[in-house]
């Protein structure tokens, strides 16, 4: 027997089997409030007639109107009733169901008009609004729920220029919420989001994604355990442990975003950053991936364990493009120099390495305080030169060596491999050594060259107004030394050999007036050089006291 053809749009034209009913009960009470509406043998006047026939069209209508505005509305080029459940239509032909301005296509369906629900088979396509579709190969979609399961090897649904894939898609409409289980991915231009699970709102344009998260630029990847995905901003949050990998960096964090247009990383816990040697942590992280360029907020901790160079402060930037770190706000530098760990305070405190990462410098601006076991010194700021392991302190420097103390406009220290080779003191020189508390060996000049041998001064040449004083000592066979008298002069300038740093000989140039007094003897005035100013109180005696200015 041939199946019968539909005609077009046949549902739309008949009422839904509650909406008959209901209208049927109404005729009836309109019949029998019309003949039997008198009370004591009278009959009700016009308004009491329409006020009793208005409350029993309420009383009978209730709720149940509703039900018919959700009705499915459908089109097919042939169908039939189920023998079985004479219930569902089963439908052929180009398919097409409307349901509050959502259409449906399918090869064929089975529409069951007393549960209103639709079930649908082959070429499956849902329009929910001029951008938004749904594609899949079956699909089963409830009109009182509103909510449609779709499945399929993959499920696409497309959002403009949004396109979710899944094998099993749930698109619930009461929300605008389409939601995948079974792995699925979500591709926004260049970006594409890989999980487990995962809900796209396409009002909001937001994907809340979870359980092995991937988020794949193409320059860069993200995995997580959460991600929140707005497809307008293209900004993703991130809730749980979070790892970004670009080229040869790496960045860690459990909470914060990633803007994937700018490449923009903002970390707000467990920061953390890794480009090869070097590692930077810290409370909040700002990094820019196009640029290479990073800002971090507290407790900032930058170390690069090739050069053994770690610096901290309350701020740091660094920008790999030109390999140079900063950092301000209670800076502290540590470094290793032949071998002898460096600890340096400045107000701000700032590094560079090569391009095969080698250190090349580090520069400290503002109250500069450096500690090591063999030299401490002061200043207002300095400069390091690793490749030729110098450095340069400026703004009233003072070195401490030793029992040593000196000071000029300009300080070099200039190092090799075993240790420090010469010491520049460059304009209005003055160099001490403290004998006791009331005793002081003096060197004064407009420039000092100190020289060294086994990290010990050899000889020391005063160059331009040259001036000493010196407390000669005698050591008996017992190693016990005794003073003997105080060498005081001028001259144009002096050479100094040491021993055991000691001065053994000294060579005046230019005129030179010297004398030699009895300890006892000395005059007064004689006893300090101008500029005499002994700075023990100031120096660090441990790597914390460089923060004491």
């Amino acid at each position: 027997m041939a199946i019968p053809r539909l005609p077009l749009r046949l549902r739309k034209a008949t009422f839904c089997p509650r909406c008959e009913g209901l209208i049927f009960q109404f005729g009836f009470l309109f019949v029998f409030l019309h003949t039997c509406c008198s009370i004591n043998g009278k009959r009700l006047n016009v308004k009491n007639w329409l006020k009793y026939t208005l409350l029993a069209l309420l009383m009978t209508i209730g709720g149940g109107c509703s039900w018919a505005q959700k009705i499915i509305e459908y089109e097919a080029g042939m169908g039939t009733r189920d023998k079985e459940n004479p219930d569902v239509w089963i439908l052929y032909q180009e398919v097409h169901a409307t349901h509050e301005g959502m259409d449906l296509y399918a090869d064929s369906a089975h529409l069951n008009t007393k549960r209103n629900d639709f079930l649908a088979f082959g070429n499956i396509r849902i329009d929910l609004t001029d951008t938004t579709s749904i594609w899949g190969d079956r699909l089963y979609y409830n009109g009182e729920t509103r909510i449609a399961e779709i499945w399929d090897d993959t499920v696409v649904m497309v959002d403009g220029e949004t396109q979710l894939f899944s094998n099993h898609l749930v698109y619930n409409r009461n929300t605008s919420t389409a939601t995948y289980d079974q792995w699925g991915y979500t591709r926004n231009g260049q970006n594409t989001m890989y999980s487990l699970k995962g809900h796209y709102n396409n009002v909001s344009k937001l994907a809340r994604i979870y359980d092995n998260v991937i988020l794949d630029n193409g320059d860069s990847r993200l995995y997580t355990d959460t991600l929140h995905y707005n497809t307008s901003t293209s900004i993703a949050d991130f809730f749980s442990p979070t790892r970004i990998e670009h080229d040869t960096t790496t960045m860690w964090s459990s909470l914060g975003s990633y803007n994937t247009d700018i490449r923009k990383s903002e970390s707000l816990r467990d920061s953390k950053i890794v480009s090869g040697s070097k590692t930077l942590t810290c409370d909040t992280l700002l990094y820019y991936e196009n640029i290479e360029f990073g800002k971090a907020y507290g407790h900032v901790v930058i170390r690069d364990t090739a050069n053994q160079v770690t610096c901290m402060g309350g701020y740091g930037e660094t920008r790999q493009s030109t390999n140079i770190s900063m950092v301000t706000d209670s800076a502290l530098v540590i470094y290793v120099d032949q071998g002898d760990s460096v600890w340096m305070h400045a107000d701000t405190i700032t590094a560079a390495t090569t391009d095969s990462n080698t250190l090349r410098w580090i520069e400290a601006s503002h109250h500069v305080k450096i500690y090591r076991e063999s030299m401490q010194g002061m200043c207002d700021s300095s400069f390091y030169n690793a490749i030729d392991s110098v450095a340069t302190m400026y703004g009233s420097p003072v070195v401490w060596y030793a029992n040593y103390q000196s000071v000029a406009d300009t300080i070099r220290v200039v190092h090799d491999t075993a240790g420090i080779r010469r010491a520049d003191l460059l304009s209005n020189s003055l160099s001490i050594e403290r004998m006791d508390s009331t005793k002081y060996n003096q060197l004064k000049g407009k420039r000092t060259l100190v020289h060294f041998k086994d990290n010990e001064p050899a000889y020391a040449d005063i160059l331009g107004n040259a001036q000493m004083v010196y407390y000669v000592t005698d050591e008996d066979t017992a190693g016990a030394k005794s003073l003997i008298g105080v060498n005081c002069g001028i001259g144009s300038d002096m050479r100094i050999h040491f021993e055991k740093r000691e001065p053994t000989r000294v060579v005046t140039f230019g005129n030179p007036d010297m004398h030699t007094y009895p300890v006892a003897q000395m005059p007064e005035e004689q006893k300090r050089l101008k500029g005499f100013v002994w700075h023990e109180g100031r120096r660090p005696k441990c790597w914390r006291d460089v923060f004491e200015w």
